[in-house]
């Protein structure tokens, strides 16, 4: 399921482009407060700025009848008129961008993230360590939501996708076995746990 956040200021233009999507596309759902896959701004370069404080590691297609650049990493152009399928096939590369690509590769706290290649390097000694399908998972749910903490229900929901047999314990030997597999034993941190829940470490 793509999580899309649409912002317009033309409010019949948010609700007819909002219809066509929800009539049209599969695995689509409009959403308001909680963290999208992908944000959606209809001609506004200050709402374009605002989403990067705010969700800065969250794909972003600016709707624009300027001429811009096309595209910018996590942030994507699309100029009008469009196609609903010019859309579909954008909003789609932007959200697979930390899958299939090398513009995709996440750095932070001196680990590099190789998505696709389930890998992650410490840049200070060279080591790579090979990750799991979930692993990588956890790591770039974490890595939307820098700057937060994430409790167990939010990972059992988006990295386990409501999975009924995956209890808080099986959560928590992921996160256990995943620092195991990647902290050095010079203390830097990967991940920081407080009151049951984890956030990325950035620094």
């Amino acid at each position: 399921m793509m999580k899309v956040l649409l912002i317009s200021q033309n409010e019949d233009f948010r609700n007819d482009l909002l219809l066509q999507m929800s009539k049209y596309l599969d695995n689509f759902a409009a959403v308001d407060s909680e963290m999208p896959d992908i944000v959606v701004v209809d001609e506004d370069l200050s709402a374009l700025q605002n989403v990067r404080e705010k969700f800065p590691s969250v794909p972003a297609l600016l709707l624009t009848s300027e001429k811009l650049p096309e595209s910018d990493k996590l942030n994507l152009v699309l100029h009008k008129p469009f196609s609903l399928w010019k859309l579909t096939d954008m909003m789609h590369a932007a959200n697979n961008v930390l899958d299939n690509s090398e513009e995709g590769t996440l750095v932070f706290n001196q680990y590099k993230l190789q998505p696709n290649m389930r890998t992650i390097t410490d840049l200070t000694t060279g080591a790579e360590t090979k990750l799991t399908e979930k692993e990588v998972n956890i790591l770039k749910y974490l890595y939307k939501n820098a700057g937060r903490f994430v409790g167990k229900t939010d990972l059992q929901v988006n990295v386990w996708q409501y999975n009924e047999e995956v209890t808080t314990h099986t959560i928590e030997t992921h996160i256990y076995r995943l620092r195991q597999k990647v902290e050095q034993e010079n203390g830097r941190r990967l991940i920081i746990t407080d009151n049951g829940k984890y956030k990325l470490e950035m620094e």
